[in-house]
């Protein structure tokens, strides 16, 4: 595996400096020379002319949060970090990295989750490359290794995870979206290591069941609800007649014995549970007509 190590070659500012005084000096002794009709000096001048001109081409910019991978004849020789004008070997292949913080939204993919429904989920992931030589030499095309295994790894988080879940100690994906994020950040980033990419945060952006089953995943969801509703309502209404009989009871207003005791019970049963208020009923006879 080929590791980054750093090269930043020489100081630009000071380089060009040198370099066109040297080349400044060298046109003047070109003429001088020309003027003189000396072949030797005239050679002499070209030359020196030639080569401060080529090694002007060693000259080079790095921007902020920008890194150039350098190249000599397909061996790397270093990466520049230091921003600022700099120089190297003008023989040098330099080749451009951006360390800056980039994200993308992936494109949203049907897949089936762990109960094996049918949903469309999307992830947003924000990357950055800090190791240069990695990214360039290690994968053919970086940006494109980012996207497909970032799309990979969602496909396999939504294979591990249910839609939904009525168990609170079971994660799902759309309950427990903190874990689930931790879970894609981590995966991304076990698949992104060999690339020289750094994953900073990866969360879900889209997630909905797929078309063909919502309508009946909704009649699910909204038949758990009211299943979860009653089971409230028949505890609070349990927990009532439990309270009105030992309060009777207590103070002695009515004596009731077990057959009036299940009627009572019964009747405020219907009243608290019911889905419509209750019609009263005159009894003009004794408890026992």
């Amino acid at each position: 595996m080929v590791r980054e190590r750093a090269y930043n070659g020489l100081p630009g500012v000071q380089v060009l400096l040198i370099l066109i005084a040297v080349e400044a000096a060298s046109a003047w002794l070109l003429i001088a020379s020309a003027r003189g009709r000396d072949p030797v000096m005239i050679v002499v001048a070209a030359l020196s002319l030639a080569l401060v001109t080529f090694l002007m081409f060693g000259v080079f910019m790095v921007n902020p949060n920008q890194g150039k991978v350098l190249q000599l004849f397909g061996e790397y020789r270093g990466t520049a970090k230091v921003q600022g004008l700099r120089w190297a070997n003008p023989l040098f292949m330099k080749k451009a990295v951006s360390l800056r913080v980039r994200n993308f939204e992936s494109s949203r993919l049907k897949v089936n989750d762990s109960d094996g429904n049918p949903i469309e989920i999307a992830a947003v992931v924000v990357w950055k490359v800090v190791e240069t030589a990695e990214a360039v030499f290690e994968v053919d095309d970086f940006e494109n290794y980012v996207h497909v295994q970032s799309e990979s790894a969602l496909r396999n988080l939504a294979l591990s995870y249910p839609y939904d879940s009525h168990d609170e100690n079971l994660a799902s994906l759309r309950g427990h979206t903190n874990a689930v994020a931790e879970h894609l950040k981590r995966e991304i980033q076990e698949r992104l290591a060999k690339a020289g990419v750094e994953v900073i945060e990866a969360r879900i952006s889209h997630l909905a069941y797929a078309p063909e089953i919502a309508a009946a995943m909704l009649q699910r969801q909204q038949a758990g609800a009211i299943i979860a509703a009653r089971q409230r309502i028949v505890e609070g209404a349990v927990g009532m007649v439990e309270m009105a009989l030992a309060m009777l009871s207590t103070k002695g207003i009515v004596t009731l014995d077990e057959e009036r005791k299940a009627a009572m019970v019964s009747n405020l049963l219907v009243v608290l549970c019911g889905e419509r208020g209750a019609q009263p009923i005159l009894n003009t006879g004794t408890i026992y007509q």
